[in-house]
């Protein structure tokens, strides 16, 4: 797994300690865990969750799950069984981003 600067880049001298979090425990700790969740299964549950708060962040974790090896089948299956729980709009909303990180 690569090492994860984003929270540091972009949080880094305004929220230093949230953007060490995010790094260090979020991306180091947690999501290096691959011996419980395999980086695609983790993907999935991180986009899931994502689509269901209409969450901003979608786009960034769409592109680490096609990274992960989640294909452009797994996540029209996702959003597709997501859209009778979490909502037609966001649905659509994320199939928009996803034609264009999958194509």
């Amino acid at each position: 797994m690569k090492k994860q600067t984003a929270g540091r880049e972009q949080l880094g001298e305004f929220a230093p300690q949230f953007a060490a979090l995010n790094d260090d425990v979020l991306f180091g700790e947690v999501w290096a865990k691959e011996e419980e969740l395999s980086p695609h299964d983790r993907s999935l549950i991180t986009c899931s969750a994502l689509l269901a708060m209409g969450a901003p962040q979608l786009e960034a974790h769409l592109k680490i799950a096609k990274e992960n090896g989640v294909t452009k089948e797994d996540i029209s299956a996702l959003i597709t069984h997501l859209a009778f729980y979490a909502g037609w709009p966001k649905a659509w909303s994320a199939f928009s981003m996803a034609k264009e990180i999958f194509e």
